[in-house]
């Protein structure tokens, strides 16, 4: 017996099967009657045992070999139809699923939107793995093909994501930075100067955001009391909530203050630099499938939209 099978005689085989006769197997393939019969032939040999009982004058009788057999090759054409049709996607940059990485406020925030709106698409068939992971986390997992796209930040230009022939960068936008305190008593506004009494919350020592927060103090000539350093931009803002801390806030996390806020904006002073965090797709280099280039369209529309 040959170790592959020979995908010519099955599909004869099928035919004949399909039919009940070589000669009608024959017309429809476009063989004569005896390349039909060679092929039977052939594949009989190639297994060591009959497929057919073949009977003058009435129909074909398939064994119980040619029965599991027919099965088995039935299931085989559909297993290559399916593969023909899965590579035929490919080459047309179509994708069953999606591996996207995502900073913690991008998924609370922005993402279950542009999600929504692509699933309403054309191109909605695609399924989305998400995965909540912070930006110097993602980026290895997508050189190491983990992940096939990650939505990351970057508070100063130096920050990585930076340029390596390793990732595709994409600038999808920006999110505002804003300096928020809890709601004053009467709803007094608060200046930069009563901050300073106060504590702040910011990331850790090292972090972009920590960074950013000591660069902006430098040239505004304060020196700003971090008292609760965390990574967690929702736990920054439920002290902020409470009144136990002031600090800067990507705007995307307020938008959902409407009515009576439960934040206040801190008035700076004019030659305040406005402050921002670059929103960025980082994918492996090479051609994206299409759904890619969809949902980063959506992604940058919705920043787009975010109040400043």
């Amino acid at each position: 017996m040959k170790a592959q099978p020979d995908l010519k005689l099955l599909a004869t085989f099928l035919a004949v099967v399909q039919h009940g006769s070589m000669a009608e197997a024959a017309t429809a393939l476009g063989y004569v009657p005896s390349a039909v019969s060679q092929h039977i032939a052939a594949l009989e040999r190639d297994l060591g045992i009959e497929l057919l009982v073949r009977r003058p004058g009435s129909r074909l009788i398939l064994t119980a070999a040619g029965r599991s057999l027919a099965q088995a090759a039935r299931t085989l054409f559909e297993a290559t139809a399916r593969f023909r049709d899965t590579a035929d996607g490919i080459a047309n940059r179509e994708i069953a699923e999606l591996r996207v990485g995502a900073y913690p406020s991008a998924v609370s925030h922005l993402l279950p939107g542009v999600l929504t709106a692509l699933q309403a698409g054309d191109r909605g068939a695609a399924r989305i793995r998400l995965v909540i992971v912070e930006t110097h986390e993602g980026l290895p997992r997508v050189t190491s093909g983990d992940l096939d796209l990650l939505i990351a930040y970057r508070y100063l230009p130096e920050d990585p994501p930076v340029t390596s022939p390793e990732w595709e960068i994409t600038s999808l936008g920006h999110e505002p930075l804003v300096l928020v305190a809890g709601p004053q008593p009467g709803h007094r506004p608060l200046d930069l100067a009563a901050c300073l009494e106060r504590g702040w919350t910011s990331g850790h020592p090292h972090n972009p955001d920590r960074r950013l927060l000591r660069r902006w103090a430098g040239e505004l000539g304060i020196s700003p009391d971090v008292t609760l350093e965390t990574e967690d931009l929702h736990s920054m803002l439920a002290m902020i909530r409470a009144g136990l801390a002031v600090g800067l806030i990507p705007v995307t996390l307020l938008a959902e203050e409407t009515g009576r806020p439960t934040v206040q904006r801190v008035a700076l002073p004019p030659e305040s630099t406005p402050l921002h965090r670059e929103v960025l797709a980082v994918s492996r280099p090479g051609l994206r499938p299409p759904v890619i280039d969809e949902l980063l369209a959506l992604l940058a529309e919705a920043l787009k939209a975010v109040p400043a």
